[in-house]
């Protein structure tokens, strides 16, 4: 699927609005909020089944996404930063949190709800220059050497990725409150 090249236009997300995605254990699109639809770009119709990826903006190391994959796969929730790609180029950034739902069974993952609130603008500019960072590493040497620097990074500020983004978009207060909410509606 090609991808449309990225053009420097910012969408800025309307801050009281959210994007919602739920996608199978695999990252296919099962549903997408009309939020979702319209700041994409894409049709309901092209978005449903197809890999969460085609939002994925080239300018995203690909170590943030094995973070969350990792994590998300293990049942366990993670928040993060993404700049994300619309069908026509433009860009938007988010702050994103994930729901795993559990088969009660199999206990086995059968879906990923992610929700998305525009990022906070502090964010964006603390993080812009370390995913740039990242994503040089990974050109010049894969995304292992990318992972072990981010571990160094995240070292040296003495922080968990988690720690880190708690930090960025103050996650004690009115984020913390608004994925609360969003989980107790979609579960």
């Amino acid at each position: 699927m090609s991808h449309p090249t990225p053009i420097n236009h910012e969408i800025k997300l309307n801050s009281k609005r959210y994007i919602v995605s739920k996608t199978d254990p695999k990252g296919i699109i099962e549903y997408g909020n009309d939020y979702f639809v319209e700041i994409s770009g894409y049709s309901e119709a092209e978005l449903i089944g197809k890999p969460h990826n085609i939002v994925r903006h080239p300018d995203m190391p690909k170590i943030v996404y094995k973070m969350m994959w990792d994590r998300i796969n293990q049942g366990k929730n993670i928040m993060a930063v993404v700049k994300n790609m619309a069908k026509d180029g433009s860009f938007y950034w988010v702050i994103t949190e994930f729901e795993p739902k559990i088969d009660p069974i199999t206990n086995e993952i059968i879906s990923h709800t992610a929700f998305r609130k525009a990022a906070p603008q502090n964010a964006v500019d603390a993080l812009t220059p370390v995913y740039a960072k990242l994503l040089q590493i990974e050109k010049e040497g894969g995304m292992e050497a990318s992972e072990k620097y981010f571990r160094g990074f995240l070292e040296e500020k003495g922080l968990t990725y988690d720690e880190l983004i708690n930090q960025l978009v103050g996650n004690r207060g009115i984020f913390k409150l608004f994925f609360t909410a969003m989980k107790k509606i979609f579960s």
